[in-house]
């Protein structure tokens, strides 16, 4: 999708094709999600120099649950996948005004919604810190809670609103605004830390002005800005009666009821965090931060840069080749993914460290060893949770909402006595491991799910997703790649260490430049033996990507 609008209907150029279509869209959206987990390191690391892994940060990371709540019951996370199908139809049939009368009602209704759930919240905000983090008893930390929640919450409104003037956006096959916006978002959580760190007294709160000051300039502004070069049309029109907002709460409701475990884990976490020492919701927290980058760099780009055009086979009637993109895109994002699962695992300590620990701060080695450890065993779901976010779109674009939705709350019920088992055991290990097993199992149901829901829809249109390739047969050959060089990266390590000793920067560096490096040799070694095709493509891919840029 480039950011331009489609040509006119007569006379126009030959469009571009889905994959040269899919690859700008991938690019710009990889770009920008790459660039944001960076962001998101620089904010997290400033956030270790100055909080460390102390009580303050554990409170600034629990401040989050509430309004991530709210944010989840106005389905902000689905208003791209449930808005785009609404939205196209109209632009599509060249019924533009339709278009923008159906984004009106939606939007005003979540106005309105938005507006009433965080007054509601800010208002009961000291008992519902009791429930988001029971383990926390001291009156002064509950006392911070309840503020940090005070001063995030409104932040939501912004994120949801500005949610929905993205997806007319991308609806339109302009990302460019849509993809700087978490840019904007997190550069202002940045400045809102580092003024923190000169003014001690505030503390956490900081990091929280700047969080709502983020969500005003970066997911609502600049989307705003784009609508409104796009001739947006805002209508003050509201009614329950309204059909497109009808069709959107069918679609919505069962993510804003459904309580998924790709959502309900984190809460999980820090609730059950609470309960631990000092510091051990902070090592969960930066070893979920870092395990984000590949997540959102290879698992996030794909999903949201094929779902558009995935709708579009869908609704041209052509499953096959829908389920055929999703699979191949789900499969050579594993290619990676655990690629970096093996980075993070031989190399964890020295990456933690080098952003966390390097140039004096309040995070010490032991801190680098405990986030290091729980890296470990949240990396084991790495791919899962990087699946799902291409492999939940393919039901989204046939209109089922209620299976992935479904699955994930089943998964959720199932999985918390473990969630509390292995904490009571082991700790943040525990909760870690905990984390992996929910995800790599919702996976599994989902992706066998849903090559059942396509075979259906192909055989209801005469046709059969025979001969097919799937995702399970190429996932497995991977794991056990990523397996075997995982195994050698750490007997490696247990050499290395005591020949480059130390946490300087140039041993960090070193230790983590060969581990890395001999690690990925072995798994893609390993991962060509086991005949995944889809390494050598990703291969030719990047290498066709470089000549060009070349010439």
């Amino acid at each position: 999708m480039a950011d331009s609008p489609p040509s006119p209907a007569p006379a126009q150029p030959k469009p571009p094709s889905t994959a040269r279509t899919v690859g700008i869209a991938s690019l710009i959206w990889g770009t920008s999600i790459f660039l944001s987990r960076i962001m998101g390191l620089v904010r997290e690391q400033i956030i270790g120099r100055t909080l460390g892994a102390s009580r303050q940060a554990d409170l600034y990371f629990a401040s989050f649950t509430l309004p991530d709540f709210l944010n989840y019951l106005l389905a902000a996370g689905a208003l791209s996948i449930v808005f785009i199908p609404i939205f196209l139809k109209y632009l599509q049939a060249g019924e533009d005004r339709r278009g923008w009368e159906a984004f009106s009602v939606i939007a005003n209704f979540i106005l309105i919604v938005g507006v009433a759930g965080i007054a509601a919240m800010m208002v009961f905000a000291h008992p519902l810190a009791a429930i988001v983090a029971p383990g926390f008893t001291d009156p002064d930390e509950v006392a911070t809670l309840v503020r940090l929640m005070r001063i995030i919450l409104p932040a939501q409104f912004f994120h949801v609103l500005g949610g929905l003037l993205s997806a007319a956006l991308m609806a339109q096959d302009r990302h460019a605004l849509p993809a700087l916006a978490p840019l904007v978002y997190s550069g202002a959580i940045i400045a809102g830390g580092l003024f923190g760190a000169y003014h001690p007294e505030l503390g956490a709160e900081g990091f929280a002005w700047g969080v709502l000051a983020g969500s005003i300039l970066g997911p609502f502004a600049l989307p705003l800005y784009g609508c409104i070069r796009t001739r947006m049309r805002w209508y003050p029109v509201f009614s329950l009666r309204n059909e497109d907002l009808r069709r959107y709460l069918v679609l919505s409701l069962p993510i804003m009821i459904g309580f998924s475990i790709v959502v309900v884990d984190e809460w999980i976490v820090k609730n059950q965090a609470s309960y631990l020492a000092a510091g051990a919701l902070s090592y969960l927290q930066y070893g979920r931060t870092l395990m984000k980058v590949p997540i959102g760099v290879f698992g996030m780009a794909a999903g949201v840069a094929s779902y558009p055009t995935v709708s579009r086979m869908v609704a041209a009637g052509d499953v096959v080749e829908a389920y055929r993109v999703l699979a191949r895109a789900v499969r050579l994002m594993l290619v990676a993914i655990l690629g970096a699962q093996v980075c993070l695992t031989v190399a964890g300590f020295e990456a933690v460290y080098a952003i966390w620990g390097l140039f004096g701060s309040r995070f010490s080695v032991a801190d680098a060893q405990e986030t290091a450890s729980v890296l470990v065993l949240l990396s084991l779901g790495l791919g899962g949770w990087a699946a799902q976010t291409v492999i939940s779109r393919g039901f989204y674009a046939l209109g089922s909402t209620w299976l992935p939705t479904l699955v994930g709350t089943t998964i959720t019920i199932a999985m918390i006595p473990l969630y509390v088992v292995l904490r009571m055991h082991f700790g943040a290990d525990g909760l870690a491991v905990a984390s992996s097993v929910a995800i790599l199992v919702y996976v599994f149901l989902l992706g066998w799910s849903q090559r059942r829901r396509f075979d259906r829809e192909a055989a209801s249109r005469g046709t059969s997703l025979a001969g097919v390739p799937g995702m399970l047969s190429a996932a497995l050959r991977l794991a056990a790649a990523a397996a075997i060089a995982i195994a050698a990266g750490l007997a490696l390590r247990a050499v290395l260490v005591p020949l480059v000793p130390g946490v300087g920067f140039v041993a960090l560096f070193t230790r983590g430049i060969v581990l890395c490096g001999v690690g990925i040799a072995i798994y893609a070694t390993a991962a060509r033996l086991f005949g995944v095709r889809e390494l050598v493509d990703l291969a030719g891919m990047i290498t066709r990507r470089l000549r060009r840029r070349r010439a």
